[in-house]
Formats: C-alpha cells, structure tokens, sequence
C-alpha cells in the first residue's frame, strides 16, 4: 500500500486527517459523539435530526465530485466505478436516509451545529483524499486492476455491508409508527430480527465492514482514514448503545454483543 503519493499538499492533508482519526479514537470513549439518544444542548444549537445529518454528510457527495471531475482519469473505467460505488453510498446515506427517518414531530434536540460543523469537516476531508487520489494520483487504475484480487474480495465485502446496512436500518426505522412520529412521541423499543439477532450495532458493524472492503478495493490510504475515523468514533459508541439498551430494557437479549457477534 502506498504511504505517500509524492504530492506534498495531498500528503500534509492526509497526515493531518490520520493524526485526527487517532484523536478521536481517544477522546471518543471519554465523550461519545453527541448526536442521537447521546445529544447534548452543550453543543450549539439543535437541529431536526433530518436536516442535520443531511448537512453533515452532503459535503463526502460534493467534495468528491469537486475533486473527481479535475482529475485527469475521471473518465477511465476504474475510477468510474468506484464512482459509482462512491455515489451509491451516499445517494443512501447522505440522502434517502435522513430523509426516511421517523423523527417524532417537533425534536430538535439531537443534532448540535458544533457536531454537524464537525462532520462538514470530516466528510470534506474523505471526499477530497479519496477523489484526488482516485482520478489523479493513484497509479494501480488500470482495467487490470478489476480482476486483481484485492478489488475483488473489497468490492463483495463491500456491496454485502451495503445490503446489510439497508436491512438493519429499515428495521430501526419501522421500530416506530407514523402515527407515533405524526404524535411527537420518542418511543423506544428492542430492535428485532437480521443482525439484531446477534449485536446491538448492526449498522455500525456493516458500516466498519464496508469502508474496510472500499479500502481493499482501492488499496488506498484514504481508505485507510475512513476506516479508522469510523472505527474511532464508532467502537466506543457502540458500547455506550449496548449499555444503554441494558439499562434501559431489563429483558434485553443477553446474548447479544455491542458489536461483533459472539466475541465484542
């Protein structure tokens, strides 16, 4: 894997982005990210749930582009797929997925513009070093490269974290009714069935697993990033869920794990 494209401003701002990752991968088990059933008014003004996670990740969408399109590959046919990967994860997280979720009527409290300011910057910073890289500076792009072994395994491991993030986010979003949403009411129920069988976190698991198989198929350092920040901010989450949903629920399944089945 490469350690360095040879491009100094694309190295310093990689530098940068994997010396935050390990910040957060330290101060997140001390203050889980304050966003969800974790929000916390310390953090700015509230927002509706939907519009704060769309401006939080609109940026990975427009910075990709931005970059992609200057880059003299974009029109070769593996950067082109990975493009399409790239807009097919975000046309559903960036997009349809803030605005399908059942937010009772009338919260506001769980999304701060200090954690939405905080993600512009992140998810800017993912979409340029995987752009840049991809259509510019990464050397291995050829048609080859779609048969090369590491494409390969990322790009299943990649498109079945895809599926599975689709089903366990569907179940989370039925745990409510129209009603209950149209009501004002914050219902929370045990999430049923899929992965829930076996973790918490599903989703955070999937998501894990599928930026682990873009890195694969990308062999990048950006890749790298994405998957580490995620980690960071998602392994101690995933605890503080876990212990939530205990508390919470005295029936709560006990042999589920926070997130990995059997063993985390």
């Amino acid at each position: 894997m490469l350690t360095y494209t040879g491009d100094a401003t694309y190295d310093l701002a990689l530098s940068i982005a994997l010396g935050f990752a390990l910040f957060v991968a330290v101060a997140a088990w001390f203050v889980p990210s304050p966003y969800g059933r974790f929000a916390s008014p310390r953090f700015g003004v509230a927002l509706d749930p939907r519009l704060g996670w769309f401006l939080m990740e609109l940026p990975a969408t427009l910075s990709f582009l931005y970059f992609y399109i200057r880059g003299p590959h974009r029109g070769e046919l593996v950067p082109l797929v990975f493009l399409g990967m790239w807009l097919l994860h975000y046309g559903n997280r960036g997009f349809y997925f803030p605005l399908s979720m059942r937010v009772p009527k009338g919260q506001r409290s769980t999304f701060g513009l200090l954690v939405v300011g905080t993600g512009v910057l992140v998810t800017s910073m993912h979409g340029y070093l995987h752009a840049d890289f991809i259509s510019r500076l990464g050397p291995q792009y050829g048609p080859e490269w779609l048969t090369d072994p590491r494409f390969l395994v990322g790009f299943v491991i990649y498109y079945i974290s895809f599926g599975l993030t689709l089903h366990s986010d569907s179940i989370l979003r039925n745990l409510r009714t129209r009603a209950e949403v149209d009501s004002g009411e914050r219902i929370y129920r045990i999430p049923r069935g899929g992965l829930f069988q076996w973790v918490t976190n599903p989703s955070y698991l999937t998501e894990l697993t599928g930026w682990a198989g873009f890195a694969l198929c990308t062999w990048s350092l950006a890749g790298v990033f994405i998957f580490a920040i995620s980690a960071a901010n998602l392994v101690p989450r995933a605890f503080a869920t876990h212990a939530w949903y205990r508390q919470k629920f005295p029936d709560y399944p006990v042999e589920r794990r926070a997130l990995i089945p059997f063993i985390l």
